[in-house]
């Protein structure tokens, strides 16, 4: 028997049973740390503010930093999964996850929360959450797309504790208390990393460790920049650019964006709709409160989102992907946002506690729609082969409007003393964004239409279809599925 083929039992063995369900269940805790954690940010936006003595422009920026590096850390996970593994990369999250929010129970100013519980938490998870999926689609070949479909559920379970949990410890202990015992809870992201142990390839190599060779190669490069600094060479700076060009090429893919109209579309209409859609999860348990709503039953109504999360998001998955909404999902996923942005006008016409049941329930249907649609519609209108350069440079263009959306519009709230403005600029920007994708996409494929009614027909299939993973295990001569950076709508 050769070596070959026993480490290729080795690798069979690892994947889609045995220890793979172990890797699921870490895999299924840590999206409920990590994605299902910045749920209860609101919770604590009232205390914050009187803390500190900040606006509600000053005190959204803390959450909105944290989501913002949670999503747009995607090429830099997937630079440090490729150097050092998918198990280093989840524990180091973890780490960072766990002294962000430990430091955060000591900060004096608003400004230094932004660092601590906004940019190195939010970083932490980053790098625990993408790890971990990437792990995930080692572990399992076969029921790849079912364990994904269950990983998720921890974000919905995440969604759903959360808040409780964190409403519970602010009444017994305050927020700096809560905070430290957040840090403790946080690191229990190390312990699903440790789980997550390399698996075998059939050459006898680890997965998720360098190759042979790569780390001299590199340390070489490094010693030829260094010396080029003393002495600069026009063909080393010109080798030096080329490798800077390839690498922005390879994880943020701007040729896809200019050359492909359907990305293009639809990149720019999920970048404006990020700019109102995170504003409910932010205002919501503030606005609450402030309408006379008691603080504990206002944490209840984020957890009513995650709870109806957990049931409605596997079934709009499943239905999206029946064959007959293929081609069309981009209307679905549309619709979805128009329903999203029509839900907020509830909070406009009442604030009771009944009325804000309705829209949180109406608000997460439409939520597990768009959570459910966003990569589905990605991978019809992008080639798989450049699917993860694509989802980078998406990932990365919508932080930055989920970064300055709350803030801006609590600049607004604060202006005019009117929480008001909160939901009339979530509607705003997610109804003028379904209206975009719908509209732009239904005029796209008249243009299409007329181009292939002219022209005789081909032979080859449409470039943008859909094409599925493959469910064959990796040979030998292929490389390891790049990091999938995965958002949190």
């Amino acid at each position: 028997m050769s070596q070959g083929g026993a480490a290729a039992r080795i690798a069979a063995k690892s994947q889609d049973r045995g220890w793979a369900w172990m890797v699921l269940l870490a895999a299924v805790l840590l999206q409920g740390l990590t994605l299902g954690f910045p749920s209860c940010i609101g919770i604590f936006f009232t205390d914050l503010q009187h803390e500190f003595q900040a606006s509600n422009s000053e005190t959204s920026w803390f959450p909105s930093i944290m989501v913002a590096v949670l999503h747009g850390g995607g090429p830099l996970c997937s630079i440090l999964v490729k150097r050092f593994g998918c198990r280093f990369a989840v524990m180091l999250g973890g780490l960072l996850s766990g002294v962000g929010m430990v430091s955060s129970s000591f900060c004096k100013s608003i400004s230094q929360l932004y660092v601590t519980a906004g940019l190195i938490t939010g970083l932490g998870s980053c790098f625990s959450f993408q790890a971990g999926v990437t792990a995930l689609g080692y572990y399992f070949v076969r029921w790849r797309t079912l364990a994904n479909a269950m990983a998720s559920t921890g974000v919905s379970l995440g969604f759903t504790l959360w808040p409780l949990l964190s409403q519970y410890l602010l009444d017994e202990m305050g927020w700096r208390n809560t905070f430290l015992i957040f840090g403790g809870i946080l690191l229990n992201c190390c312990v699903s990393g440790a789980i997550m142990r390399p698996v075998q390839l059939a050459s006898g190599s680890l997965l998720q460790s360098p190759k042979p060779g790569e780390v001299p190669e590199r340390r070489a490069e490094e010693a030829q920049l260094s010396n080029g600094a003393s002495s600069p060479h026009p063909e080393l700076q010109q080798k030096t650019r080329t490798a800077c060009f390839q690498m922005l090429q390879k994880y943020l893919a701007f040729d896809i964006f200019c050359q492909n109209k359907g990305y293009q579309i639809y990149t720019i209409g999920v970048t404006w709709m990020m700019m109102g859609f995170a504003l409910p999860h932010v205002y919501l348990v503030p606005y609450a409160i402030q309408n006379g709503v008691e603080e504990r039953r206002a944490a209840l109504l984020i957890s009513v989102i995650g709870f109806i999360n957990i049931f409605i998001r596997p079934f709009t998955g499943l239905l999206s992907g029946h064959r007959v909404f293929t081609g069309r999902r981009i209307y679905l996923f549309s619709l979805a946002v128009l329903l999203c942005g029509l839900s907020n006008f509830i909070c406009v016409i009442s604030a009771e506690f009944s009325m804000l049941i309705v829209y949180c329930v109406i608000l997460s249907i439409a939520m597990s729609g768009i959570g459910a649609l966003t990569f589905q519609v990605l991978m019809d209108v992008v080639e798989m082969d450049r699917f993860s350069s694509a989802l980078g440079l998406f990932t990365i263009l919508e932080s930055i409007t989920l970064l300055i959306g709350p803030p801006l519009t609590g600049l607004l709230v604060d202006i005019t003393s009117d929480f008001h403005c909160v939901f009339y600029n979530s509607s705003f920007f997610l109804i003028s964004a379904a209206l975009f994708m719908g509209l732009s996409f239904c005029a796209l494929e008249k243009k299409n239409k007329l181009k292939e009614a002219s022209k005789v027909p081909l032979d080859n299939p449409p470039r943008y279809q859909y094409n599925e993973m493959p469910t064959e295990p990796q040979s030998e001569s292929q490389s390891p599925p790049a990091v999938v950076y995965i958002t949190s709508i």
